[in-house]
């Protein structure tokens, strides 16, 4: 496989990091704060009126996920860019 090829599908896979964790964050409820396992959850009861609350368990990624994931993302559109630059100053001289 050439570098050009490599640099190419690395750039894309960044891009396709990039928006599939923004999307799969934004689905999941778009928590600004951190990920948690476990939503606490307020019934009211039919009868009462009583609010009682409960943990239901959920998974919720929070920004720090979206921000590991940007962060590789961004790691391997560092190493593409590189690549390309390397490749060029090869075939100048």
């Amino acid at each position: 496989m050439n570098r050009k090829l490599a640099a190419s599908l690395l750039l894309g896979l960044a891009l396709f990091d990039a928006l599939a964790s923004l999307i799969f964050w934004t689905a999941k409820g778009a928590n600004t704060g951190w990920t948690k396992s476990q939503v606490e959850v307020v019934k009211v009861d039919e009868v009462t009126g009583i609010e009682g609350r409960t943990w239901e368990k959920r998974f919720v990624p929070g920004v720090e996920l979206l921000g590991m994931c940007w962060l590789g993302a961004g790691a391997m559109a560092t190493i593409a860019i590189l690549i390309r630059k390397e490749d060029k100053k090869n075939q100048t001289t």
